[in-house]
């Protein structure tokens, strides 16, 4: 099941996404419940909640009838938030 959303992805999502310099990536898929995260401007965007529900969710669920629901996962990652304390910080931070 993951490879025919990650097709769906690529193909019927992406395209939108990039035309507000946005991307999605695939967390996981379990039990009809997709997982993914926003990348680029669609990233943190006041509109994302809309952008999963009327582009990502209804997308997947027509072409994928098993999928249930689509969740917005909004980690940030160790490497950007240490960048972001190393601005804050500076040297302090390295030590």
């Amino acid at each position: 099941m993951i490879n025919k959303v990650e097709e769906v992805l690529e193909k019927m999502v992406r395209p939108q996404l990039a035309t507000h310099y946005g991307n999605i990536e695939l967390i996981s898929v379990e039990n009809g419940i997709v997982e993914v995260r926003l990348l680029g401007e669609c990233s943190g965007c006041p509109s994302a909640k809309f952008t999963i529900e009327d582009v990502v969710e209804t997308t997947l669920k027509e072409a994928l009838p098993g999928i249930k629901k689509v969740i917005l996962t909004n980690e940030v990652s160790e490497e950007l938030l240490d960048m972001a304390r190393e601005i804050l910080y500076g040297d302090k931070y390295k030590s």
